[in-house]
Parts: C-alpha cells; sequence; structure tokens
C-alpha cells in the first residue's frame, strides 16, 4: 500500500489529537504510578482525584469494578461527582474506540468547567502476551494523540494483578512517573515514533501450518473479498463476527488495490481458536505508525479512509508491517463461540 495514501488520523476525529506528525508535541499529562498495596494505590489516586474536584476538572475514572468501588468508599459525599467509564481503556473497548470516548469526554471537559479533563485508569491489559503488546502501543499512541490537549491522566500499574513485562513497559510509556511525594519527569520515556514500530510481533502457531487461503497476485478486488469471505464462513462459527472480520479484511484488500502497488497477495490461518489474516502487496513508501486509530477524513466516514480503523475496531491485533518488499497487513483475533440456540420449554440440549 503506497505511503501517499495512508490513512492518517484526522484532528476532527479526536478532540487537539496529534498523531501524525513527528514534530507535534507529546502530552506531559500522562502519568504512571506502580503501586503493590491497597494503601499505596490510595496514596496516589486519592490525592489525584481530590485536586481535580477542588479546581472543577471533569474527572472520570476507568478501573475495573471493586477499584470503583474502593475509590467510591474513600472518597465519601466527593464520589457523587466523579465519572466512571472502562470503555476510555482497554478494560471496555478496543484501541480506536476507546481513543473515541476518551475524545468525547474531553470535549464535555473544554465546555465546562476547568476546561479540563483528569482520568485515572487502572491497567489490565489481559492474560494474552499478544494483549500486552496491543496495551503498550495504546498507552505509547496515547501520549500523541492527546499532545498539547486540557487532559491529565495517571494509570495505575498494580504489581499484584499484572504480569511482570506490563509493569516494567509503563516506564517506556509514560513522560511522568507518579507517587505518593508527586510527579516526576520520566527520562526512560520513549518517543512513540521510536517505541511503536520496535515492539516484537508475536507470531501465532498456527501461522506455521498450510494457509487456508493462499492468493498470490489478486487479479480483481471483488474476486479476493469473495474468496475472504468464503475462507471466513469456514473458519468462524459465529454469524456476526464472521460478518465483522470479512467487512475489515476487505477493507484492507481495497486499499491494497487503490492505494498500493500490486501483486496483491493473501494468507489466511485458522485453528478452531484463533485466525490470522496477511494481506501484502509491493509498496514500499509507507511510515506512518500511527494510522487506523482514527478514521483517516475524520467523524464523516462518507468520505472513506476507514479500512485501518476498522480493522482494528473489528479484529484484536492490526499490524502494519513496512519492508523492502513491500507492505503487509497482518490482521489476528480469538473466535468467538456460536452461542446455543435458546431452549423451549421442556427441551433437553443435545449432547
Amino acid at each position: 500500500m503506497d505511503g501517499s495514501a495512508t490513512e492518517c488520523p484526522s484532528s476532527a476525529a479526536l478532540p487537539t489529537q496529534r498523531a501524525a506528525a513527528g514534530a507535534d508535541p507529546v502530552t506531559q499529562g500522562h502519568g504512571a504510578a506502580v503501586v503493590g498495596s491497597e494503601t499505596e494505590l490510595l496514596a496516589v489516586a486519592l490525592p489525584y482525584l481530590e485536586a481535580g474536584l477542588r479546581d472543577g476538572d471533569l474527572v472520570a475514572l476507568s478501573c475495573p469494578p471493586d477499584t470503583v468501588a474502593l475509590l467510591t468508599r474513600e472518597l465519601g459525599a466527593q464520589a457523587s461527582s466523579v465519572e466512571s467509564d472502562p470503555r476510555m481503556s482497554l478494560l471496555g473497548s478496543r484501541v480506536p474506540d476507546a481513543f473515541t470516548m476518551c475524545g468525547r469526554f474531553l470535549e464535555r471537559a473544554v465546555g465546562s468547567g476547568s476546561g479540563r479533563l483528569r482520568v485515572l485508569t487502572e491497567v489490565d491489559f489481559g492474560d494474552d502476551p499478544a494483549d500486552w503488546r496491543e496495551g503498550q502501543r495504546f498507552e505509547s499512541v496515547y501520549n500523541r494523540f492527546l499532545g498539547d490537549a486540557p487532559v491529565s491522566a495517571v494509570c495505575i500499574y498494580d504489581r499484584r494483578r499484572l504480569p511482570a513485562p506490563v509493569v516494567d513497559s509503563a516506564v517506556a510509556t509514560h513522560p511522568v512517573l507518579v507517587d505518593a511525594s508527586g510527579r516526576r519527569t520520566n527520562a526512560a520515556f520513549q518517543d512513540p515514533r521510536v517505541y511503536v514500530p520496535s515492539l516484537p510481533l508475536p507470531w501465532e502457531a498456527v501461522e506455521s501450518d498450510t494457509p487456508a487461503l493462499a492468493v498470490d497476485d489478486a487479479r480483481t478486488l471483488a474476486g479476493l473479498r469473495h474468496q475472504l469471505g468464503a475462507v471466513l464462513a469456514a473458519l468462524v462459527p459465529e454469524r456476526d463476527q464472521q460478518e465483522d472480520l470479512h467487512l475489515a479484511a476487505s477493507e484492507i484488500a481495497a486499499n491494497a488495490f487503490r492505494h498500493g502497488v500490486r501483486p496483491v497477495s493473501a494468507r489466511v490461518w485458522g485453528d478452531g481458536d484463533r485466525i490470522v489474516c496477511v494481506i501484502s502487496d509491493r509498496g514500499t513508501s509507507y511510515s506512518d505508525p500511527f494510522s487506523g486509530f482514527a478514521p483517516a477524513h475524520g467523524p464523516d466516514l462518507s468520505r472513506g479512509g476507514m479500512g485501518l480503523w476498522l480493522a482494528r475496531k473489528l479484529w484484536d491485533h492490526v499490524d502494519v508491517l513496512p519492508g523492502p518488499a513491500g507492505l503487509r497487513v497482518r490482521l489476528s483475533t480469538r473466535l468467538r463461540r456460536r452461542p446455543w440456540p435458546p431452549l423451549l420449554d421442556g427441551q433437553m440440549p443435545h449432547c
């Protein structure tokens, strides 16, 4: 896919987001706090939240339910002024939707009170190392998307819950470190333009098998879409997920035909638990590690430019991999199980 038509995020999609240009500012309001006990968590969280409430900020939590309950109890009457929404982080959203929700909260904050948004998040990227990588990418890209926006965020990394590699990544992805004594600049922070491309690509075991679909030099976009639809219908048991994956993969194929350099090729693997799809072309000018975190042309989806954005919304993991031989877009996701049909009264399930 040729870099002249890549999908770069638009500032219209997320207020004051700054993702495309290398000279754009990295937010200095994004902090990480590593804690190992409830006492340490409260020592960071309560002063931070209380200061925001005093200053008239829009204060929000994006935390697991038990942490929300703990903070609500400790804040007492003040808790009624604090909002809670897990969709502002990967607790309740995929990456593009989390950025969209952050944008909505920021729009509200700018229009009222102090004009600032203050967010406390407790990090949980799940148990899969591939999901850890997605979380690390989110935390890093966040710094570019928020730029100089009037927002402050503190991300809690709890050693009791999180694997060591996730805790260790906090230093690379946050320009500020926070503890009970206050905030300090983090000299070990890595610029997202360096950090995001450096993340290792998880290898799925299924990719060692013979692909369920192998297409070299697809003749037409319509033909490739049909082939992708057929293989996904065979590999994906749940109908809604099947349609979502096909929609996104078709958009990536369309990007390759419209903006890339032929030949366009595709590979699909599946093992009953995961699907991996790789679509490639010979374009070599792609250079933007932030593509697809928002629609290319902002909120007006009628203008197009939403292929990578849709893929990030509908697949678990999307990797855009430029190389001397061309560009590969690698999509991977876990399969949802087909739900059992509802039982009629007195009907026994099939065994």
